[in-house]
């Protein structure tokens, strides 16, 4: 139903308020035109020596900002998150669950569902929240951890790696929910691609995380263009029992025909321009949200090698590695504005540290409809300067 979003907020600030009923609330996304100071926000209450408090957890694009509010501080911390212009607020009580969505005319676009919600969980000295324990089976059949549910020393960083990788698509997948993009159901399940899956790590790990702890019916598909891959992971799927909600196929990411169009897609690492081939194939599905780690972007080097760079700028190129670096950042920034060109928000983040792969920009892409102001002409001015072409642009015609 829609409602003035005053009056919406004012339903979502008593549930806020509401220490011994709220079991989670999490605010993200932004409102047209704007953009709060966070990425997201949760809030859940915690019990402490000093008694109950809302712990306030807040998130920028690289590390997590934590504070516990009593009830004298509360209401004004929860009037300044109120305050930001979030695009969704997803609000789970004891009895209900609340979405709320800003349109794009100001007001807000409020469901409620009812039921009881999970228990709230209140121990402020809980171990860290994990979005796969290191014990869990899908972990355990990909190797990462032993037979006792241990990850292995030598696995420590592919784990930390699937781990922030699940951080960033739970927030997309929230979001879009809160929004309205995705409502699966059981007789229409989320469908998701993952292109270039290789071992299918990710594949598996998306797979368990939002099927078995975010509880969405979802049906996933594994494209990789080795044979060998594809009888690995269908053996894997096997094992775990899940082969008829996880299937892989043999095929190209630019030739790839699915059964039915994915309203996720991702793409980790695949190298060079195949991250373009993904991206072009999300936009021609129409996904309604993208998640793509690119891996060695050499196409864009190859061009600024074989060009001169616009005064005064030569000095970026002028050594090898840093015109590749240059190339790196370059290469994501007109994929990104090409996506923003064809209805897509965009964001691009560090989803782990480099410590564990140098590979860590992910592109992060919601299906808006409509094209950002002054896409093209940002698009067309950039590619002018550095005199190239992107792939991704060819690929989009």
């Amino acid at each position: 139903m829609i409602e003035p979003l005053a009056s919406a907020q004012m339903r979502v600030r008593d549930h806020l308020l509401a220490p011994d009923t709220l079991v989670r609330a999490l605010a993200s996304g932004r409102r047209k035109g704007q953009r709060p100071r966070w990425t997201r926000v949760e809030l859940r209450y915690v019990d402490l020596k000093a008694g109950r408090r809302l712990q306030i957890t807040r998130y920028d694009e690289t590390q997590a900002h934590v504070s516990n509010h009593g009830p004298d501080d509360a209401p004004a911390a929860v009037a300044e998150l109120l305050a930001e212009p979030f695009g969704n607020w997803h609000v789970e009580t004891t009895a209900e669950t609340v979405q709320l969505r800003v349109t794009k005319g100001g007001e807000a676009a409020v469901g409620i569902t009812a039921g009881v919600a999970a228990v709230a969980e209140r121990a402020h000295d809980r171990a860290k929240a994990r979005m796969l324990p290191e014990d869990d089976p899908v972990l355990v059949a990909l190797g990462i951890s032993d037979a006792k549910g241990v990850v292995k020393p030598t696995r420590r960083a592919k784990y930390r790696q699937v781990e922030e990788f699940l951080r960033e698509l739970g927030a997309s997948v929230d979001d879009a929910l809160g929004a309205g993009r995705l409502a699966p159901t059981a007789e229409d399940p989320l469908r998701v691609v993952d292109l270039g899956c290789g071992n299918a790590y990710l594949t598996f790990a998306a797979h368990a995380w939002l099927s078995r702890v975010r509880g969405l019916p979802v049906r996933l598909v594994g494209v990789d263009v080795k044979e060998q891959s594809r009888a690995h992971n269908t053996e894997v799927a096997r094992r775990l029992g899940v082969e008829d909600q996880v299937t892989f196929v043999k095929a190209g990411i630019d030739d790839v025909v699915l059964e039915e169009t994915p309203q996720v897609v991702l793409a980790l690492h695949a190298c060079d321009t195949a991250t373009d081939d993904a991206l072009a194939r999300a936009v021609e599905w129409s996904a309604d949200l993208v998640l793509a780690a690119p891996c060695c972007h050499k196409d864009v080097s190859r061009q600024l090698r074989s060009r001169p760079a616009p005064a005064p700028y030569s000095l970026l190129t002028r050594d090898g590695i840093l015109r590749e670096r240059f190339a790196d950042t370059l290469t994501d920034a007109l994929r990104a504005a090409l996506l923003r060109t064809r209805g897509y928000r965009v964001d691009v983040v560090e989803f782990v540290g480099s410590e564990h792969t140098p590979r860590n920009t992910l592109i992060r892409a919601a299906a808006t409809g409509a094209v950002a102001s002054g896409a093209d002409e940002e698009l067309a001015a950039l590619t002018a300067t550095w005199q190239v072409e992107p792939k991704l642009a060819e690929l989009l015609g």
